[in-house]
């Protein structure tokens, strides 16, 4: 499944933001305080919504007025069009408000377009914790079968009812998108977390913030040893003098990973690595995970790795959507942005105190420019991405 397009209303720096077209690699670009982190936290409040609930999310963003863009009252807008695997494009549109100060689902519905011009069919329609779902959903499209309906009452107006119906097997789409949702990827990696010993455990995929990593690396050694030597071998020849990694266990129970240098004896367990190298061995362990994730959303991948290093990762971020991840990556590095086809680039720019989102393949100038040969990373830097500045 893949997201098409997405918009966005009253959320902070966003009263009104659309994304369209996306492509399986989108790269996101603006100045500091453009909206990058807002637009990524946007994806983390569905997850939020949809692990707890409308009231969670809001409260850990620091409260409905906090959230809501400067000046309005709401209700915040959330829109998603995605391709759900009968090959349909459907619709996810949520709205959240208050009520007597507490945050409530104003309106949620999933809905299909039945053919080019007839009516959509709303899959799910709820309000305040009260709606109705379609029970026939195997017989949409059929010519003259009409939606049967059946009334549901939520336990909390404050639940997403993808939450609950998703759970039934009569309600497939609703079960994917949510699962969909569930499986996002949102990185909030950190080196200080990858770095200390960890305690033995069983993990395929890396955590958001890296804190398992060893657990992972010595699954893809004992389990996909294929992965885990594409990683190596990627290592080799990202950092120099790397000629080995391991998860080596402790008399303690506990995991540490250990990178061998060539032109030493011992190994240099990760406590006394670089940042660079924990931080480009994670994201390889992130990307030749065998089981993509159906979202992976990555902020300034380019920190603390050299920038000869980043078009051979804006490459493996890309294979990594080829296999089936859709990937969103904001960077400020123009060598990284060098890297992308300008079909893959979206910019933040503000006006009027708030952020638009830009389509850099709508640009003529820069489809010209880049036509003839220029890299858009030093358009970016030229200012030719008029409002998203370097600083």
């Amino acid at each position: 499944m893949q997201i098409e397009s997405m918009e966005i209303r009253n959320y902070r720096l966003f009263r009104l933001a659309e994304l369209k077209d996306l492509p399986r690699l989108c790269i996101v670009v603006g100045a500091n305080g453009s909206g990058k982190s807002t637009l990524f936290d946007v994806f983390s409040f569905l997850k939020d919504a949809l692990a707890q609930n409308v009231v969670s999310a809001v409260t850990r963003r620091g409260g409905f007025r906090e959230l809501v863009s400067r000046g309005e009252t709401g209700p915040i807008g959330i829109m998603v069009k995605f391709r759900e695997s009968g090959g349909r494009l459907a619709t996810y549109q949520l709205e959240i408000g208050e009520d007597a100060g507490r945050p409530v689902v104003v309106r949620e519905i999933l809905k299909f377009r039945r053919g080019q011009y007839g009516q959509p069919w709303h899959f799910v329609d709820f309000s305040r914790g009260k709606g109705s779902a379609i029970t026939n959903e195997a017989a949409y499209g059929q010519e003259g079968v009409e939606a049967e309906r059946k009334e549901y009452v939520l336990d909390d107006p404050g639940v997403l009812a993808i939450k609950g119906l998703g759970q039934f097997k009569e309600f497939r789409v609703v079960a994917e998108f949510r699962s969909l949702i569930e499986n996002w990827h949102i990185s909030d990696f950190h080196i200080r977390d990858a770095r200390p010993s960890a305690e033995a455990g069983y993990a395929e995929h890396l955590s958001t913030r890296g804190d398992n990593i060893a657990q992972v690396a010595q699954y893809l050694y004992e389990n996909r040893p294929d992965c885990f030597e594409k990683v190596l071998q990627a290592m080799k020849e990202r950092v120099p003098g790397v000629s080995k990694v391991e998860a080596k266990p402790t008399e303690d129970g506990r995991l540490v990973l250990r990178f061998q240098d060539g032109s030493f004896k011992d190994p240099f367990i990760a406590r006394y690595v670089s940042d660079g190298t924990i931080k480009m061995f994670a994201y390889l362990i992130l990307l030749y995970d065998p089981k993509p994730h159906p979202l992976l959303a990555v902020e300034e991948p380019e920190n603390q790795l050299y920038p000869e290093l980043l078009y051979e990762l804006i490459e493996e971020f890309r294979d990594y959507a080829r296999r089936g991840g859709q990937v969103f990556v904001s960077t400020h590095s123009p060598d990284f942005i060098n890297g992308a086809q300008l079909e893959e680039i979206y910019w933040l720019a503000k006006k009027d105190g708030f952020s638009e989102v830009r389509r850099a393949a709508e640009h003529e100038l820069l489809r010209n420019l880049v036509a003839e040969g220029d890299l858009p990373g030093a358009l970016w830097k030229q200012g030719l991405f008029e409002g998203a500045g370097l600083k």
